[in-house]
């Protein structure tokens, strides 16, 4: 948790008084948060055009544009198992051409699936070739492949069953595709393994791929809490997001694969992420504790030197072999623009304190709350502090918290995200910075000044159930 919080010591009069100190200073240098860190993730057929005949991704589809642009989407990812194991057709040429004019009008890069379990090293060569040739400034990378680990046993004509591939085998396809892909395109830029919460795969393929092969980028999938479909009860969802649990599935999966990574100096994202997968948990992945969750989970990973975070989301999304409406989505369509659920206010709180370079902040926590505190240097200098209360129900508690600032801050803004009653079970009425993010994409959050209470020193009290985020101004 190095870079997130340092617990100290507090004497029993202060703590009586003040539950949460924080102590920020501007020395004790963190990773440096990508300008590209925040992304979405969205199943292949959305490429599609609809019904309607109209596309998705089209940049005359201004309030998709403004809200990319309002939620700091800067990484636009193409894949989901209707990519790969539950594939149809290939997008046509003019699917292409709007999904990359919509990612230039909405200045994002795009990391694109090419069709690996029952597809061509041909045409994924011919795909390559014409993104490449005319969106190379657009595209991030490839990944061949979607969540290889995981794809459904076959069963032939006399019922013998096939077990899951392995390692080996999805390495030897995988080079049987870039030997083609790089013969057509010699600049062509991969990423991989793409698979879903298992670290062994990408320790693998580092060490198979991870210095040759036009690697970039390595990327993995996580849904910490797993399937939607066993969840208990809503209730234990909710509680099971804000909880250590998921922050050990984080850290699990970081340490069996980021090390050696972070040694061969290659770049890692979590190119495809939600909290329970097959689309999300009914009245837990579409309420507030979303927010909540999904804005610490941004904060852990870029804490923990990630890249980036995409996550998936879409009207629909891959469940099994079908498509089902999403739970856990950022956001919804709906007839005049876009409704934002509440990940979507998780990901407009990262983006209002979540540039810069990540800071050590000192906190002293006595009472052991459910609250996370991150730092930030921010690019104009400032210093952002994040503090996320995940405290909540009937035993949540309002938290008493003074923040000592470094020399020169004396100046100081709040803003926070709240929501009704501070119920973590709501799916509307929820803001931040007093506003509500318009079905037009647009944002009108404002700041609330913090006066001083001492010599760069700051009191304030954060509600359970809710995120603040200070902005201490050096003057």
């Amino acid at each position: 948790m190095f870079f997130l919080v340092s617990l100290l010591g507090c004497d029993a009069g202060l703590e009586a008084q003040t539950p949460l100190t924080i102590s920020v200073g501007t020395n004790n240098l963190g990773p440096s948060i990508s300008s590209g860190f925040s992304g979405l993730s969205f199943e292949i057929s959305q490429v599609f055009p609809g019904n309607d005949g109209v596309h998705y991704f089209r940049p005359e589809n201004h309030a998709l544009v403004t809200l990319f642009q309002t939620l700091g989407i800067k990484s636009l990812r193409i894949g989901g198992n209707t990519s790969d194991r539950d594939a149809g057709p290939n997008p046509s040429r003019a699917d292409l051409d709007s999904l990359f004019a919509f990612a230039k009008a909405a200045d994002v890069k795009v990391i694109y699936c090419l069709r690996l379990r029952t597809g061509s090293a041909d045409q994924a060569a011919k795909t390559v070739k014409y993104i490449m040739k005319h969106y190379a400034d657009q595209l991030d990378c490839f990944s061949i492949g979607q969540e290889p680990n995981v794809y459904p046993k076959t069963t032939n004509s006399i019922g013998v069953i096939s077990p899951r591939p392995d390692y080996a085998d999805f390495k030897q396809k995988w080079q049987s595709f870039e030997k083609v892909i790089i013969a057509e395109v010699p600049d062509v830029r991969f990423c991989g393994p793409s698979v879903d919460d298992n670290p062994h795969w990408p320790q693998q393929f580092i060490a198979d791929f991870g210095q040759s092969n036009h690697v970039v980028l390595i990327t993995t999938h996580l849904y910490a809490g797993r399937s939607a479909y066993d969840v208990p009860s809503p209730e234990i969802g909710r509680d099971r997001m804000l909880s250590d649990e998921f922050v050990d599935a984080y850290q699990k999966l970081y340490d069996g694969f980021v090390p050696l990574a972070q040694a061969e100096d290659l770049p890692y994202r979590l190119e495809e992420a939600n909290n329970f997968y097959n689309g999300g948990a009914t009245n837990v992945s579409d309420t507030f504790a979303a927010s909540l969750w999904g804005l610490d989970f941004m904060y852990w990973w870029a804490a923990h030197g990630a890249s980036g975070v995409n996550f998936h989301t879409g009207d629909k999304v891959s469940s099994n072999t079908g498509l089902r409406p999403s739970r856990y989505t950022a956001y919804v369509t709906s007839t005049n623009g876009f409704q934002v659920r509440p990940l979507g206010y998780g990901i407009e709180a990262f983006n209002v304190g979540g540039h810069g370079t990540m800071l050590s902040a000192s906190v002293s926590n006595p009472q052991n709350l459910n609250v996370d505190v991150y730092s930030v240097l921010g690019n104009d200098q400032n210093v952002y502090v994040t503090i996320i209360n995940k405290e909540h129900g009937s035993a949540g508690r309002e938290t008493n918290v003074s923040i000592t600032a470094g020399e020169g801050f004396n100046t100081a803004r709040i803003m926070s995200l709240i929501a009704p009653n501070g119920d973590i079970a709501s799916k509307t009425d929820i803001t931040l910075g007093n506003s509500a993010i318009d079905n037009d994409g647009d944002w009108k959050g404002s700041w609330t000044d913090l006066p001083s209470v001492g010599a760069e020193v700051f009191s304030l009290k954060v509600a359970p159930s809710s995120a603040t985020i200070i902005d201490l101004i050096r003057r």
